[in-house]
């Protein structure tokens, strides 16, 4: 029976090199640059995903070819002679021709013409009606060579078309086909940030090779760890976890001890474990990985290995440990990369961040610099995501310096840096949002609402509209509607935020109780009394039974509610309301006309 497995390449595959399906196995795919997401560690509300301990390379995407920088020219509509492709033998042949046209490097247009006459032919050819598998290999290939060339839309139809082909009950060479088709149609949506429908892919192509291989295969464990990953990136970590537990679970039972598939296990559990702030757990993991890597001779794996160990250690405020830890790695990286690559100029920013929260503030600024003129003149292979990466983590320790212009020309380059980069989306919002952030601090408020309207558009388009992230963008800007006097579109964006944050923080939660006082002052700005004096009553009532009358918080959201009690001539209900129903977009209150009056009380970012 052939394996169903995820279709991966290795990291220094190049750009437009299309793996076409063998016949002899079946495997369809498309080559990719490999490129680690960059998610940048800051205050600011960028997404809240610490530096991966581990660059993952085991999820692996099409990737245009972009290496010209000559403007993109609309694709030639390809036109099908349809009078000679009812011969069985054509279909074959013509696939044969993409394959040959590829491997030759005659460039991917002649090899599309050929694909989508073979995906017609076998169409036409179709035995009693029922499309072959050789339709569907032949549509993978189609989408395979159209994400080479950046056509990512074009090529969903055609992989959602080449799913319906095979039937699963039929054995393991449909199941195979289906597997391949969801799992590349996964890759096409996160290429186009689109990680919801991403993940709903993956998870379809899990299902099918579990069927046909059963829960423990070594493969299985490989696509649970590519699924977790996509997780991790849609910072959905719960779910990240339960399949990480499954994959270590299946290697343990089929890898020998300390083998590189657990420590890549565990260095992906690591980075999930210190997402959700569980430090010594993570820091477990990555013990146990840089042994497995010792013992397997990755001198590398275990510098990087150290960095993230490193990055562990600052957060639990254990200096000394981690400036071992980082000087380690950067031995290691200067002895065997050079003093000028970007790997050296990483570890830069991470001392660079250590020195700043230990007081430390010239060698801080040092080493941000020394990182600087690793990132101006990159060493040949530096990616361009490795460059945005650095640019953004050192703009956030400027940011600490209080030099909010020179973090905004840093994030600007890193967003240049990506623009035209595919399954970016994410992280260009990220920056975005960060940019509105600065913008806000400096007083430009119009940029400010612009740059978190652009990250807004982009996370909602991108699936991310339900995490804590996205409510914390809604709540800045609806501060920046605010200092625009855009008070009824600030009121709706701090009630979405306050229901997205309600829903995944709870209600006590710092950014969640933020979001109430500013709903409050926002409903106040527009006469609405009664709803303002509602949410401070519910919020000061929370605060008094589950957090605590020492927060200073509390003393002001009281001398707030004292003063709309009295000028709407009201004393204080204790028995306050609950909130399930107060902000309800359908509410039939009726609400009084905007006053456009100032709040009496002021707005917490």
């Amino acid at each position: 029976m052939p394996g169903i497995v995820s279709v991966k390449t290795p990291p220094e595959a190049q750009p437009l090199r299309i793996s076409v399906p063998d016949e002899s196995n079946g495997r369809v795919g498309a080559s990719s640059e490999r490129s680690e997401p960059v998610n940048p560690k800051s205050n600011s509300p960028a997404p809240r995903r610490p530096p991966s301990p581990s660059p993952s390379t085991s999820r692996a995407k099409p990737s245009p070819d972009r290496s010209s920088g000559k403007k993109k020219s609309p694709p030639e509509k390809i036109v099908i002679d349809e009078s000679s492709l009812d011969n069985p033998d054509l279909g074959p042949f013509l696939l044969k021709l993409a394959r040959d046209t590829i491997a030759s490097g005659e460039g991917p247009n002649k090899a599309l013409d050929y694909a989508l006459r073979a995906a017609k032919s076998f169409e036409k050819c179709a035995i009693d009606g029922e499309p072959s598998l050789d339709l569907a290999m032949s549509l993978h290939v189609v989408a395979a060579i159209y994400c080479s060339l950046g056509r990512f839309e074009e090529a969903i139809p055609v992989l959602e078309r080449a799913i319906k082909v095979p039937e699963v009950s039929k054995g393991a060479d449909h199941a195979l086909a289906a597997f391949s088709g969801y799992m590349q149609l996964g890759d096409t949506h996160s290429m186009l940030g689109q990680l919801d429908r991403s993940i709903e892919c993956y998870e379809d192509g899990l299902k099918i090779q579990m069927e046909a291989l059963g829960d423990t295969d070594p493969r299985v464990a490989e696509t649970c760890r590519y699924l977790a990953e996509a997780h991790v990136q849609a910072m959905q970590f719960d779910e990240a976890e339960n399949l990480c537990k499954k994959t270590l679970e299946i290697h343990r039972v089929h890898s020998p001890p300390a083998s590189l598939e657990e420590a890549a296990d565990r260095r992906l559990m690591a980075l999930i474990c210190e997402a959700k702030g569980d430090y010594e757990s993570a820091l477990e993991h990555l013990v146990l990985a840089s042994m497995a890597m010792i013992a397997n001779g990755q001198e590398n794996e275990v510098a990087a290995i150290d960095v993230s160990i490193g990055n562990i250690y600052l957060s639990l405020s254990r200096f000394d440990e981690a400036v071992f830890s980082y000087q380690k790695a950067l031995t290691v990286f200067k002895s065997s990369k050079g003093d000028n690559h970007p790997s050296v100029a990483s570890v830069f920013v991470r001392l660079a961040d250590l020195y700043y929260k230990t007081g430390k503030l010239r060698e801080s600024r040092s080493y941000c610099e020394n990182a600087l003129r690793i990132y101006a003149k990159p060493v040949p292979g530096t990616t361009a995501e490795e460059i945005a990466c650095g640019l953004t983590e050192i703009s956030a320790i400027y940011e600490l310096f209080n030099e909010p212009e020179e973090a905004l020309k840093l994030l600007l380059k890193a967003m240049k840096l990506l623009e035209d980069k595919p399954g970016q989306q994410s992280t260009i919002a990220g920056i975005e949002a960060r940019m509105g952030v600065m913008f806000y601090m400096v007083g430009r408020y119009e940029e400010a609402h612009s740059s978190f309207e652009n990250a807004v558009a982009k996370l909602r388009a991108g699936g991310e509209r339900k995490s804590a992230f996205f409510g914390v963008v809604l709540n800045q800007m609806g501060l920046s509607s605010v200092q625009l006097f855009k008070i009824d579109e600030a009121a709706e964006l701090f009630e979405e935020a306050r229901q997205i944050l309600e829903q995944e923080c709870g209600p006590c939660h710092q950014d969640t109780l933020g979001v109430y006082s500013n709903l409050a002052a926002t409903y106040d700005a527009l006469g609405r009394v009664d709803d303002a004096i509602e949410i401070l009553e519910y919020v000061l009532k929370l605060r008094e039974e589950k957090l605590g009358t020492a927060n200073p918080d509390f003393d002001d959201e009281k001398k707030r509610l004292a003063e709309l009690l009295k000028e709407a001539g009201k004393s204080r209900n204790k028995n306050a309301k609950s909130l399930e129903n107060l902000i309800d977009p359908n509410s039939k209150r009726t609400k009084k006309e905007p006053s456009r009056k100032w709040s009496a009380f002021g707005f917490r970012s």
